[in-house]
């Protein structure tokens, strides 16, 4: 064995000891570390010949690489819809680093640690109130989650021509329907082979929103002529949190052949909300969704599942197994999440999801649900108060999409957003919305307090004295 590597193993307890204290030291001093640097090095690092040893390459890291390190688990990192991370999804993400499974089997020799996983989903489709009738399993993001869903959506699509597009390819032009996708979904259509340009883009509803339309839809649902077609909606789109009108496209599916996929990376967990929880009504009639945990769930990176009628799990092996590996086994008589998904090394991303649901219940996650909705209003209000900013939507869930009023500022909104990123307070993210420029402000994480809706109030004021 390598010394270095011997040295670690006789010194394990000491390397695990030091780095817990290393993100001890991280968590409890978020309020003070920056949410944005400009802290750069070099990256042509030599690699040395004989190694240097865990403790070592510590001491190095602390040097180097923690000060490109930014506040991204704390209280006023707003951008991206970034949660924080609660203290047992930590634990339960650290236990899946080290028990270090490949997650895959429920009834192998080779460990079964995808019954975790499906208790999980279990566990998640009760937060969400969902039916039994979903089958979930965990990827890397919101990304991959709607790569999973539309890659057997598009399974299904050639189905309906006889077609296997799986195997021989696609052969038959994809009808998408959608009206505010998120890029991801887009980003989905060309790796599927679909193209990033073929959708139809459904006009939104009035009244500044970016819910589909309903009757635009049914028109352009009639010039296909009663071909299959796929629909993309939103449930909490990213500018502004807007849903779609779920109950109206229930109704639709009793009429028209269609596929119908939500992307619910955030806003599906508005379901865990007596309050709120009308903004997905109808939405369990869906085909497949996408959710994100490292968002609202307030889980690390990089963990979301996908949920997918349990009716379309043939189309799903269809698309995903591993059908020139024989020794995986029969996709139908033995299950396993490679034949279903697209990874097939897998970490057990349920673990810390897990560990968060029982850790702190419905009532836990409902009152991080509200609580930062409750704080994305009362950010809203204090910048219509200030006179000084503007709101560009009405606030309808955790998303502030604003900018700074008047048309006569719109050139100073992207110096402004620069120069108050740069204070390190907060980090908030770009956007253009009607054609205006504006910023985007997300309320998920579960550390923030209304003391850092002042906090930041103050830089924003501050700032703009200045430019």
């Amino acid at each position: 064995m390598n010394s270095a590597l011997q040295q670690d193993l006789n010194d394990f307890e000491n390397i695990l000891e030091k780095a817990k204290q290393q993100a001890i030291g991280f968590l409890n001093d978020l309020e003070n570390i920056p949410t944005s640097k400009k802290e750069t090095i070099d990256t042509n690092r030599e690699l040395n010949q004989s190694g240097l040893g865990s403790l070592a390459v510590l001491e190095e890291f602390n040097n180097r690489l923690v000060p490109l390190m930014v506040a991204s688990p704390g209280p006023r990192y707003w951008g991206f819809v970034t949660g924080g991370s609660t203290p047992a999804s930590i634990a339960g993400d650290w236990l899946a680093s080290i028990y270090d499974q490949n997650t895959q089997a429920v009834a192998s020799q080779g460990g079964n640690s995808a019954l975790i996983e499906f208790e999980t989903i279990h566990l998640l489709l009760q937060l969400l109130k969902l039916p039994k009738s979903f089958l979930g399993g965990f990827v890397t993001g919101a990304t991959m989650s709607n790569f999973t869903c539309l890659g057997v959506a598009r399974q299904w699509f050639g189905k309906q021509f006889g077609k296997d597009f799986a195997k021989n390819g696609i052969s038959e032009p994809i009808n998408i329907l959608t009206a505010t996708p998120h890029s991801s979904s887009i980003k989905s259509l060309s790796m599927l082979g679909i193209g990033s340009q073929n959708y139809t883009t459904i006009k939104t509803t009035s009244g500044n929103r970016e819910a589909v339309d309903i009757q635009d839809l049914e028109k352009n649902i009639k010039k296909l002529d009663g071909k299959p077609f796929i629909l993309i909606s939103s449930a909490g789109t990213v500018n502004t949190a807007d849903f779609d009108d779920f109950e109206s496209i229930s109704k639709l599916r009793e009429q028209y052949n269609f596929w119908w996929h939500i992307d619910a990376a955030f806003g599906g967990f508005a379901a865990v909300s007596e309050k709120y929880k009308h903004f997905v009504k109808g939405w369990e009639e869906a085909d497949s969704i996408t959710i994100d945990c490292h968002k609202w769930l307030n889980v690390p990176y990089e963990n979301a599942f996908y949920l997918i009628k349990e009716q379309h799990t043939s189309l799903q092996i269809e698309t995903f197994q591993n059908s020139n590996a024989p020794y995986l086994g029969n996709p139908l008589e033995n299950f396993n999440y490679l034949n279903v998904l697209p990874e097939n090394s897998r970490r057990l991303r349920a673990l810390p999801v897990w560990f968060s649901l029982l850790a702190y219940g419905k009532e836990g996650f409902q009152d991080i649900i509200e609580k930062s909705i409750a704080l994305a209003l009362h950010f809203g209000n204090m910048l219509i108060e200030d006179k000084v900013f503007e709101l560009l939507a009405p606030i309808r869930l955790n998303n502030v999409c604003f900018t700074l009023k008047g048309n006569h500022n719109q050139e100073k909104v992207s110096e402004f957003l620069i120069q108050l990123n740069n204070t390190g307070k907060v980090f908030m993210t770009p956007t253009v919305y009607q054609n205006r420029k504006g910023i985007r402000a997300s309320f998920v994480n579960w550390r923030t307090t209304e003391n850092d809706i002042r906090i930041v109030i103050d830089e924003m004021k501050e700032v703009f004295s200045k430019i």
